[in-house]
């Protein structure tokens, strides 16, 4: 597969400054007055074409700073960064438009700022503004625009400009869900036509359904990557660790699994009322049996599931929080939650993941959480057809008027 970004040994270390008078200070003097922040400290890694490549991390992780390193904005402390072709990043909202102008006018400033010529900007201008669906609002001034509006106008631009490789920095997250989604669909059909794809979203399922591979950064650093759902794994655990300081943690070698361990969840398994198997109808009743066992005596804790898809995105999740259900642990005891419902579910195959905690979601004391628990299958439909994720059985009415 041929390599169309190369980040070797980045490092970028930011002098920080008292005051500018230290700063002067300093630059008259051989003393030194200030204290170094790292931002990225020896990140090494490639980009491949048509790959969608995601990275995550905690707020001040150095993602923004990696993406600006990439993308030309800054310069590297240290390290190489080696581009096979046209780079386009849409990182700060509103970056490279003159907010006096109209929409049409920045669509030439931008579209030039980011490497497109006035011709291939000609030929371009009605589908970029088509699909940015601002219509008549496009000849206004950008100082007008919501930051919504401001969104779908930089990524159309930024879509239309078929870079080699393409940077989304949290942009998605502003706006409707409606362009959001058709965002998400303009990304996966530029990917089926090999353009390389840098997203950075706090959208975990996003982040599943786009990426084929994600980068883990934290304190500047790569702490892991690798399969989407494997290194999603390792960031709820980050999530939960932080949340938690004062509670030891640990995480099992396969990241799918980790707590404190003072509660452990020891067998997961599901069975449909009538094929008695993890084989199960749609429609079909069917329970989660969560076997447990507690190390400590914890009050008011609270014991949850979620059912991915095969894309490991989840389609349904409670917890007896949410039921008002009162669960106390003694220690040495044993115990089984079980959750029962109808699996009104489409077809395919899904994943089970469970976890128990304080609180309402597993970011307060977390003492296990366990992904991927075990696996179950919908095959056939109990009753009406239907397409889809779920069965919402409406009430249809037809009537002569």
């Amino acid at each position: 597969m041929q390599k169309v970004l190369e980040v070797k040994n980045i490092s970028k270390i930011y002098k920080i400054y008292k005051s500018n008078f230290d700063r002067l200070k300093e630059i008259f003097t051989k003393n030194s007055y200030h204290r170094e922040f790292i931002a990225n400290k020896n990140i090494s890694f490639s980009l491949y074409q048509g790959e969608t490549l995601g990275i995550i991390g905690v707020n001040g992780a150095g993602k923004s700073t990696i993406l600006k390193i990439i993308a030309g904005v800054i310069e590297p402390t240290e390290g190489e960064i080696i581009r096979g072709g046209r780079v386009t990043a849409l990182l700060e909202l509103g970056t490279g438009f003159n907010h006096e102008m109209s929409g049409y006018d920045n669509i030439y400033l931008n579209g030039t700022l980011i490497g497109m010529s006035k011709k291939e900007i000609d030929r371009k201008i009605e589908s970029i503004i088509e699909f940015s669906e601002l219509g008549d609002y496009i000849y206004e001034p950008i100082q007008t625009y919501s930051s919504g509006m401001s969104m779908r106008l930089a990524f159309s631009i930024a879509i239309f400009s078929e870079p080699q490789i393409l940077i989304v920095d949290e942009a998605l997250s502003v706006g409707d869900a409606h362009f959001a989604a058709k965002c998400t669909k303009a990304l996966k059909s530029r990917k089926e036509q090999n353009m390389s794809i840098i997203y950075v979203s706090h959208d975990l399922n996003s982040l599943k359904i786009l990426c084929d591979r994600v980068i883990l950064l934290n304190g500047g650093e790569i702490s892991t990557q690798g399969e989407p759902e494997e290194v999603i794994n390792s960031y709820n655990f980050l999530i939960s660790k932080l949340n938690d300081e004062n509670e030891k943690m640990s995480i099992k070698p396969n990241n799918s699994s980790f707590g404190t361990f003072d509660i452990e969840i020891t067998s997961v398994t599901i069975k449909g009322k009538e094929s008695n198997s993890n084989l199960i109808s749609s429609g079909e009743d069917a329970t989660i049996d969560i076997e447990i066992k507690s190390k400590k005596d914890l009050p008011n804790m609270t014991i949850g599931i979620a059912i991915r898809d095969r894309f490991g995105q989840d389609i349904f999740g409670t917890n007896t929080f949410h039921h008002h259900l009162k669960v106390d642990f003694k220690k040495d005891k044993s115990y089984r939650c079980s959750f029962s419902m109808p699996l009104n579910i489409g077809v395919g195959k899904y994943s089970i993941t469970t976890a128990i905690h304080s609180n309402e979601t597993h970011l307060d004391n977390c003492s296990h959480w366990l992904d991927h628990a075990t696996d179950f299958e919908i095959a056939g439909v109990k009753g009406e057809l239907f397409i889809g994720v779920c069965r919402l059985e409406p009430q249809i009415k037809f009537i002569s008027l």
